[in-house]
């Protein structure tokens, strides 16, 4: 399997890890700190939409033969289960045309438990580099 680059400062921020991205299928996985939780001591629910975006995301992109990015079309999320400890997201892809991506994700807890499931639309675009500073954080420079 092919470990994925993942080159978002706001993703490396929040402590997410890429497992794999390959074939149409996806894993990452955050182990849920104080930062990530709302007042009821669980994971916020934005954070596991990011989780299940990104999960999809990236499964969408890893299905394209011309390695274009994707951006969200819309998602759709259903909660399950309090988030605590360990969470795992899986993105696999169910259906792509040449200019979209369907996928599907949900996040699991340590022990297996599904938390939440989500279904997204993907639109693929054509990767740019980023326009950041020189020396910023995936800036494109050589280093």
């Amino acid at each position: 399997m092919t470990q994925c680059p993942l080159t978002i400062p706001f993703l490396a921020d929040m402590g997410v890890l890429c497992n794999y991205m390959e074939d149409g299928r996806s894993e990452i996985e955050l182990e849920v700190q104080q930062r990530h939780q709302n007042s009821w001591d669980m994971a916020h629910g934005g954070v596991l939409m990011t989780l299940l975006d990104v999960a999809m995301a990236i499964a969408g992109r890893s299905s394209d033969p011309d390695g274009r990015g994707v951006v969200t079309i819309e998602m759709k999320t259903s909660f399950m289960a309090p988030g605590r400890g360990k969470m795992t997201a899986r993105g696999q892809v169910v259906h792509r045309t040449s200019t979209m991506v369907f996928c599907e994700g949900e996040i699991v807890d340590a022990d297996g438990k599904i938390v939440s499931k989500a279904s997204g639309t993907f639109k693929f675009i054509k990767r740019m580099p980023p326009k950041r500073e020189s020396g910023a954080a995936d800036s494109g420079a050589d280093g």
